[in-house]
């Protein structure tokens, strides 16, 4: 009888296993995509600095340190954030660039403009995001797979950008929205720079030379598709050109005046083609953050623009201009979570490389 009973309790627990193995599963399936979500969210408190060698200075110039601060979306709260950003200027780079969205509540100038104020003694530039003027709102994270997010302004809460960029000038930084400047760094060399306001919330205006009326700046609807973006050149590493030969290849002629680098929010195809008209050597963008979800070996799922998702972050070569897009160092508050995308800043060394002419 004994058996028996073991017997039967044995064939019971067999029969309940049996039963539950697709609930098993499922429990099994629920653990993992908790522990990816947990995951997501501590990596966006995983801050680095990227650092990337871009050759476009003309020969014999000493090195060009810029910082690049992108797609801060700073909550008060974000103390770890905070502490980040203060470190920054153990960097020492020679000038800062930030290219918008900065802001993620009404209360977060302050404590940004405290956090940075290391950075804001040293010369810098800026030009806004969305996410300067407005602040951001809950959406349907599925959208972004089937093209860039729309954004009704007039729907939207206003953020104090005012006050942010009254900070940021009252520092003495230059505001680059549609405009132009020159910064002069200590020791006497100068950098011209062109900017432009967000085209993703159609803020963009190209600024015209000093000699040239607006109306006679390209037409952005000339601007090419996304398709032959990055022909003829090489594409380039995180790190810097892939070979000597590309880096030569894809190097715009300098000329007497020098470097012109552009500043932009959102890297639109449109926008690019303005500054490769225009000149520009160098475009220093954010907005993408990255693709913020990533899957190795495949790289970002989106840009949220209309660039290529292998240009998502890092160095790449836009037809022949260097592109520089950052991966950003926030999110939104309404989708707290980065994968294989860590937040950043990036240190860009500025260095000589051979000057070609470009064809047009």
């Amino acid at each position: 009888m004994l058996t028996l009973r073991i017997h039967g309790w044995v064939a019971l627990v067999g029969y309940a296993w049996g039963v539950n193995k697709l609930g098993r599963g499922a429990v099994i399936a629920g653990a993992a995509l908790a522990a990816g979500v947990a995951y997501a969210h501590l990596e966006t408190k995983w801050f680095t600095v990227h650092r990337v060698s871009v050759p476009v200075l003309p020969a014999g110039s000493a090195p060009i340190k810029i910082l690049q601060l992108a797609d801060i979306h700073l909550l008060p709260t974000q103390r770890t954030k905070l502490r980040w950003l203060a470190s920054l200027a153990a960097l020492r780079p020679d000038l800062i660039v930030n290219t918008g969205d900065n802001l993620a509540s009404p209360g977060a100038v302050p404590a940004l403009l405290s956090a940075i104020e290391p950075l804001l003694r040293l010369p810098g530039v800026f030009v806004g995001g969305s996410n300067d003027y407005y602040a951001p709102r809950p959406r349907n994270a599925a959208k972004y797979l089937f093209g860039p997010s729309k954004t009704k302004t007039a729907e939207l809460t206003e953020l104090p950008w005012r006050k942010l960029f009254q900070g940021f000038e009252g520092a003495g930084w230059l505001n680059l929205n549609n405009a132009r400047a020159t910064v002069k760094l200590p020791g006497g060399r100068e950098i011209a720079f062109v900017g432009t306001d967000d085209y993703h919330i159609s803020r963009a205006a190209y600024p015209p030379p000093p000699d040239i009326e607006p109306e006679a700046l390209t037409n952005t609807s000339a601007a090419p598709a996304v398709g032959d973006a990055d022909e003829p050149c090489a594409p380039a590493t995180p790190s810097g050109p892939a070979t000597t030969s590309a880096a030569a290849a894809c190097s715009p002629a300098l000329g007497q005046q020098g470097l012109t680098i552009g500043v932009t929010h959102a890297p639109y195809s449109g926008v690019l083609q303005q500054y490769r008209d225009d000149g520009v050597g160098l475009v220093i963008a954010g907005h993408t953050h990255g693709g913020q979800l990533r899957i190795p070996g495949f790289g970002a799922l989106v840009t949220n623009s209309d660039l290529a998702r292998h240009q998502a972050s890092g160095l790449s070569h836009w037809k022949d201009i260097w592109l520089h897009v950052s991966a950003g160092a926030g999110t939104s508050p309404w989708a707290p979570f980065r994968f294989a995308c860590r937040p950043s800043a990036t240190l860009l060394t500025l260095v000589p490389a051979p000057a070609l002419n470009r064809t047009k």
